[in-house]
């Protein structure tokens, strides 16, 4: 019988300044779901750090003059390089982040969509003439307006979306001719290190993206040091919090957490509203920032909507993120788990009812509908970040509208109604970065502003509205009399 040969489990080395490091500390990836090693991975140190933002800011003196269709070009090349590789980085992202497959796909097509949107964009940042005669002794005088790249910019991403989130900073920085210096999440640095592959061959310049893990430690250079002009950082709200009160002068892009809201409606289609619900609470095992976490239902239709959503809930299968039929894979860490669950405890011995799922074996988590819960629990008040969702009657669209509103949160909220006016009755008054009308608070495409107020954030994503983030508009004033 021939003996079986285990392929060596690979070391990547960083990316700075156009050259592949291994001079710095390795670390294990390991797959959440078994806990086996992916990969191993080079980390980097305080002077990578340092040698990073110098090869920023020495590429930024290329980037930054580069025309649109040469930035275009290499946003179309990248695209197509990850295109040819779409299933090494699917799987990649199954097994750093314990993705089910058939969503880490998904995720991979829109990364591509991303730097698509991007190159177009490359070629779109436009800027205006204005008029400023208005007064006789400024006669004959107007003015251009126009944007230009900010400068080298830092980005710090998170394990959740590990190549959509880092193609939100990566490409419109290239579009706007902006230097980045990248820290993937220590979880999931693999498809990033992919990504820099892609670039480099692109024929984007040297230093222009620099990829590297760091320690906590380490990466606080990039907030603190003022040679970087924007800092843009997707996670949680207290770090995200935290680094806008470090970063000095620099221009800061938070995208946090979220406890994302769902309103449904008497007159709303019960059984797709459910069904959208329950693609939206169990993605990626509840782990993204727009995840449907509260849901309120009219009263009169709460029974006939909880029979069809926890149904729903119910078909979900756990499992191997690798298998093509599995719904809900691992949490990315146990302690996650461990807290998750400790959640949904505590709101059953405080009186909530637990309805479906909340079991645990390992790091995966049975899907959990909960109900008779009250405001102030944690599973409803904090960000679970995880497969779980709270169910509850209201009486009137007003105080659904304050129970949406009653959080330290504002990203996306959902709304199934056929009546217009309280679709705009909930625009107006909703506190969040998006109203979706028809349709849960996890709907995302690429291109739209996305973004979120009070805990949620800073300003915001979405190719067009991240290249105004990372440039700024100066001012030509003309006096040809």
């Amino acid at each position: 019988m021939a003996e079986m040969t285990i392929a060596p489990v690979a070391t990547h080395g960083f990316f700075v300044d156009g050259r592949w490091h291994e001079d710095g500390d390795v670390i294990e990836i390991r797959a959440p779901y078994d806990g086996s090693i992916v990969a191993r991975v080079v980390r980097g140190r305080h002077e990578h750090a340092e040698a990073a933002i110098a090869a920023a800011v020495k590429a930024f003196g290329t980037t930054r003059r580069l025309p649109a269709f040469e930035r275009q070009r290499v946003l179309r090349r990248i695209s197509a390089s990850m295109l040819e590789r779409k299933e090494e980085f699917a799987r990649t992202l199954s097994q750093e982040a314990g993705k089910p497959i058939k969503a880490s796909r998904t995720e991979v097509d829109r990364a591509i969509f991303t730097f698509n949107v991007a190159a177009e964009e490359s070629t779109r940042i436009y800027g205006e003439f204005l008029p400023l005669d208005w007064q006789e002794f400024t006669a004959g005088r107007w003015g251009i307006v126009r944007r230009f790249p900010l400068g080298p910019i830092a980005g710090i991403t998170p394990f959740n979306f590990p190549i959509n989130l880092v193609a939100h900073k990566v490409a419109p920085a290239i579009a706007a001719g902006c230097s980045m210096v990248l820290k993937p999440a220590p979880q999931t640095p693999l498809c990033s290190l992919l990504l820099a592959e892609c670039v480099q061959q692109a024929g984007w310049p040297d230093g222009g993206l620099n990829v590297l893990p760091l320690s906590n430690e380490d990466a606080g250079l990039l907030v603190t040091d003022d040679r970087l002009k924007l800092i843009s950082f997707t996670g949680s709200a207290p770090v995200g919090w935290d680094i806008k009160k470090r970063a000095g002068k620099k221009k800061v892009v938070l995208e946090l957490g979220g406890n994302a809201a769902v309103i449904v409606h008497s007159d709303a289609d019960l059984e797709y509203a459910a069904d959208r619900c329950v693609a939206g609470g169990f993605g990626y095992a509840g782990q993204t920032c727009i995840s449907v976490q509260r849901i309120l239902v009219e009263h009169s239709v709460y029974g006939k909507f909880t029979d069809f959503f926890v149904a729903g809930v119910k078909k979900l299968k756990t499992g191997d993120p690798l298998d093509p039929s599995i719904d809900v894979g691992p949490l990315i860490r146990e302690s996650d788990a461990i807290r998750t669950t400790a959640w949904i405890d505590e709101a059953v011995r405080a009186g909530a009812r637990l309805l479906c799922g909340g079991g645990r074996k390992g790091l995966i988590v049975e899907p959990a509908v909960l109900t008779g819960t009250k405001p102030e629990m944690k599973v409803n008040c904090q960000e679970v970040f995880g497969p779980v969702v709270t169910v509850e009657p209201y009486k009137d669209f007003d105080q659904a509208l304050r129970q949406v509103n009653h959080s330290i949160y504002g990203l996306q909220t959902g709304v199934f109604t056929r009546d217009a006016k309280l679709l705009f009755q909930a625009y107006e008054e909703l506190e969040v970065g998006a109203v979706i009308a028809g349709d849960v608070p996890s709907f995302r495409i690429d291109q739209m502003p996305y973004g979120g107020v009070k805990d949620s954030g800073l300003g915001r994503e979405g190719l067009r509205y991240a290249i105004e983030e990372m440039t700024e508009p100066k001012l030509m004033v003309m006096n040809l009399r």
